[in-house]
Parts: structure tokens; sequence; C-alpha cells
């Protein structure tokens, strides 16, 4: 087993390094000068020269991603452009809301999917099975910011049980800062609910009808035994696959209901650094969600063989 992780981790080297490259390369690949877009129509050439020159523009390429790659081990990733701020001081501000919308998500999608997909399996063809299809279906079909806008119309200004917007600290208790991620949450979860509970559904058919399961029945197993620990086991490295894989649907969503929800997290930062053109904080968040999708996965890996062992090998 401690070969096996020790391979998986080496394996995810090579990964952070493209991923590296790629987000580097964000200041070439951008479309026209960047120096000239951040400086705007009135900077004057030398106002063009000196933000190049900040950028490191004017110095080869190779040069400045060995630079840029020594920093970032050292745990430096930059100073923002327009506020003079360390990125990282910058990220460590806003890591809170979005760490905390994206864990009560995940909460709220494993523990809502997971058995919605096994009871539809159970009632394949029946009006439950439906329902949930139905809204596995209507789940991908809606996108996010339609949600949170309609949950906000509905529970915040309508009804009034929940506030609009914003962000209150888990520190100033559990309530309020339940309170205010309850709606982005379920807004942010519908896709990844619908995913999850489609894969439950299709393994948790096909496991169902496996001999051991028809061992089970006829030695007397009652249902709930057969399903959540018989089969619902032994398709459990298919869920956590794709519950791993959905985290970049997380992190993608954040985005998008940070901005619905005026929740001042990572995903705002995002969007306010890539309209004021903030090479270096964009830099700094893209690596940064990457690096948790790449961790998320090799925990996904190393958990593979605490459910399967012939995974190891």
């Amino acid at each position: 087993m401690f070969a096996y992780i020790v391979r998986r981790v080496l394996a995810t080297i090579p990964v952070m390094a493209i991923v590296a490259l790629f987000v580097f390369s964000l200041l070439y690949i951008a479309p026209g000068d960047p120096a000239a877009v951040i400086a705007g129509d009135q900077a004057t050439p030398d106002d063009v020269e000196r933000i190049r020159q900040s950028l490191g523009l004017d110095r080869p390429f190779l040069v400045r991603f060995g630079e840029w790659v020594f920093r970032i081990v050292r745990g430096d990733l930059g100073v923002s452009i327009f506020t003079n701020l360390p990125v990282s001081t910058m990220i460590a501000q806003r890591v809170q809301p979005t760490l905390s919308l994206m864990v009560l998500t995940l909460i709220l999608a494993v523990s809502i999917a997971v058995p919605m997909g096994v009871v539809a399996a159970w009632r394949q063809g029946t009006l439950v099975d439906r329902a949930v299809m139905g809204f596995a279906v209507l789940g991908f079909s809606v996108p996010v910011f339609v949600v949170g806008y309609v949950l906000a119309y509905i529970f915040a200004l309508e009804l009034d049980w929940l506030p609009v917007q914003g962000y209150t600290s888990l520190d100033q208790g559990f309530f309020p800062w339940l309170e205010n991620l309850i709606l982005p949450s379920i807004a942010l979860g519908g896709v990844y609910i619908a995913l999850i509970a489609r894969i439950t559904r299709a393994t948790m058919l096909e496991v169902l009808q496996q001999d051991y399961i028809r061992t089970a029945r006829a030695k007397g197993a009652g249902q709930g035994s057969i399903l959540f620990l018989h089969a619902l086991k032994n398709a459990a490295v298919p869920i956590v696959t794709v519950i791993g894989i959905g985290v970049a649907l997380l992190i993608g969503g954040a985005v998008v209901t940070e901005s619905v929800f005026a929740i001042p997290g990572l995903g705002r930062l995002t969007v306010d650094a890539i309209l004021r053109r903030d090479y270096p904080v964009i830099q700094g968040v893209i690596l940064l969600f990457s690096f948790v999708y790449v961790l998320v996965n090799l925990l996904i890996d190393i958990l593979y063989t605490l459910i399967d062992p012939r995974i190891r090998y």
C-alpha cells in the first residue's frame, strides 16, 4: 500500500508542473499586450513600459518561469498590481468563505444524492425512480445562477426566512454562518447532486444483478442490509470517483455562486481580478484551485485502497 501511495504522489508532480506552466503562460497567451490593457487608454508609453518591467514581460520566458516557480515553492505568489498586497495575503483573507461553501455543499450533496440513487435503483421503473431521474435532468439543465436567483427571490425576498446575500464568519456562531450559506450551497449543489445520484443509480443497478446479492436475499437478509451493506459497498468505487471529479464543478460553480450571493470568497476575488486584469492574483487563485483539485483526486486514489484492496497492486 505504501508503494502505491508513493507512486500516486509522484504522479501528481508532472501534473502540477504542467498546470504551473499553463498558469504562468496566461500573461503571454492573453490577447493584446497585457501591460497596455492594465495601464488603460490614458497611459503613456513610460507607464506601459513600467508595467511590462513589473510583470517581467521584457525578459525571456524561461527565465521568468524559473524565477516564478522558485518563488511559488517558497510560498510567494507575487504582489497584486492594483492593491500592492501579497497575493497569498489576499487569498488567505478570502479562503474561509469559499472553503465553507464548498464543504457544506459537499456534505449536503453526498448525504442527499447517494440515498436518492440507491432508492431509485431499488425502485427501478417506479414513480420514485422517474422522479429522481427527472430531478437529475433538471439539475443538469438549469444553470447555477438561475437556481441561485430563484432561491434568493423565494426564501430571502418573498418569505424573508434567510439572508439574501453576504457571509457571516463561523467565529460569530454556527447558525448565522449556516443561514448565510444554506441557499448558496443548495444552488451550487444542484448539479453535483444530480451527477452523484445518476452515477449511484447506474452503479447500483449493475451491482443488484450480481449473484451474491441474490444469495443474500436467499439467506433472508433485510432489504436495508442488502442495499447499504452489500450493494452500496461494492458500488462505492465509481461513486467515490464521481464525487472526486465533481469537485471541479464545485470550484467552477463557486465563482458564479459567490457573485450571485455577494460572498467575499475566492470566486469573487477571481472575478474582480479578471475584470481588472490583475494577472498575479489570477495566477495565484488558479494555481490554488488546481492544487486543491489534484490533492482531492490524490486522496480519492488513496481511498480506493481502503474500499477495494485489490487496487493496491
